[in-house]
């Protein structure tokens, strides 16, 4: 097995969510009477987990109960929705295919709740050997926390400096960073490369082939 490791972002690095993500939202914000957004306005709404998305999705002064009601709904209808028009970016599966002919070892680490990171694992992914996935859970510290990262790396029984952290917001930067792996962005996703470089990013890489090709650093 090679001493390289790589741990991806979901949303946003290996798939393109946005468009069901924003339409189930606003589906539920529409149900709750309170004002919708633009699908491109997700872009900023993400990456901190389902809750965040919901917070930051509602009106500034909402209650908590408004906020927990709204989540749970997302959740329900959001779980519905799986996989309409979420799909994976192209070069991606090349990507994976490159990585397992190289023996090198993969992980998934995403602030999505858990059960959904596991769906869209098991939809899009499944033909490949990915050993570690894991999504938002209520007793792990959720990213930018390295806490997950770093269990991934006791995993693979590979230091954490051998490990490229893969992902597309700050918040992913901030991962690698407080678990002193290579911070890699892409910039196919939902944030800007201004963002990524003032969060630490390492590299910007601007297609899937160009991970790949980060392996001897």
């Amino acid at each position: 097995m090679n001493k390289k490791a790589f741990i991806f972002d979901l949303d946003g690095t290996l798939i393109d969510s946005l468009t069901d993500i924003a339409l189930c939202a606003n589906k539920v914000l529409k149900k709750f009477n309170l004002p919708t957004h633009k699908i491109d306005d997700y872009k900023k709404f993400v990456g901190g987990g389902a809750q965040v998305l919901i917070e930051n999705c509602v009106p500034k002064n909402s209650s908590q109960q408004l906020v927990t009601e709204t989540l749970e709904e997302f959740k329900t209808i959001y779980d519905r929705a799986l996989q309409k028009n979420t799909k994976p970016y192209d070069g991606i599966y090349e990507l994976l295919e490159l990585l397992t002919k190289e023996k090198i070892q993969v992980g998934i680490l995403s602030n999505k709740p858990h059960e959904f990171t596991i769906k869209y694992v098991e939809e899009f992914f499944s033909s490949y050997n990915i050993t570690e996935v894991h999504g938002q859970k209520e007793d792990v510290p959720k990213k930018p926390n390295p806490h997950a990262a770093i269990n991934i790396a006791n995993a693979f029984n590979i230091a954490c400096k051998d490990i490229h952290f893969v992902g597309d917001t700050d918040i992913d930067m901030q991962t690698a960073k407080n678990a002193n792996m290579i911070a890699v962005g892409v910039d196919w996703g939902f944030r800007d490369r201004k963002e990524l470089l003032a969060n630490g990013a390492d590299f910007i890489v601007n297609t899937p082939k160009d991970i790949f090709n980060l392996i001897n650093t």
